[in-house]
């Protein structure tokens, strides 16, 4: 499983010892606002189970990478990417409220595309963000994602439909923006 590097921050594959910064990510309602609603910790703890098998390019469950400050080794986040098709994936990203807004996300962000892009097989990586996330969509936008466009009243959350944005970067995309 990979472990990604990048100035600030190591990318490791999540391990059992993670689960209570996983769930408390999970359940913080700031963190959560734009990406579900409160759940059961067993429904939680039901979906960090597959993020523990061994990952490989190809794996139809998550790649889940918690995100430290090296020096630290504090946790902030997670990210990762799954496979939808042969060539293509879904990035994915969640950092804890202190840790937001100060480039953790970016950076830990070019790292998966890095990887997704040279030695995970991927063509094509699309993002879905629910409409009133900005900080995602300026995130996503800075790494280089394109909006594709907007699904109407695609996701059930705060007792109301959401519509969502999609976003893709094309490997021939990425490659020409990082030189």
């Amino acid at each position: 499983m990979p472990v990604l590097t990048t100035s600030r921050l190591t990318c490791s594959p999540v391990q059992e010892q993670d689960w209570p910064f996983y769930l408390s990510l999970q359940q913080h309602p700031d963190v959560m606002r734009y990406i579900a609603d409160k759940r059961p910790i067993a429904v939680i703890r039901e979906a960090f189970e597959p993020r523990l098998q061994p990952w490989e390019p190809g794996s139809a469950h998550w790649m889940c990478l918690i995100v430290r400050e090296t020096d630290s080794q504090t946790p902030l986040g997670a990210t990762g990417y799954i496979h939808r098709d042969n060539d293509c994936a879904e990035v994915g990203f969640i950092f804890a409220a202190n840790a937001q807004g100060k480039g953790y996300g970016y950076e830990s962000l070019r790292a998966v595309c890095d990887y997704a892009f040279t030695q995970g097989g991927i063509r094509r990586l699309t993002a879905t963000v629910t409409v009133g996330n900005a900080a995602s969509r300026g995130l996503l936008e800075k790494a280089g994602f394109v909006l594709e466009g907007e699904l109407r009243e695609n996701y059930w959350l705060a007792d109301s439909w959401h519509n969502d944005w999609i976003f893709s970067l094309l490997k021939h995309e990425y490659q020409a923006e990082s030189r």
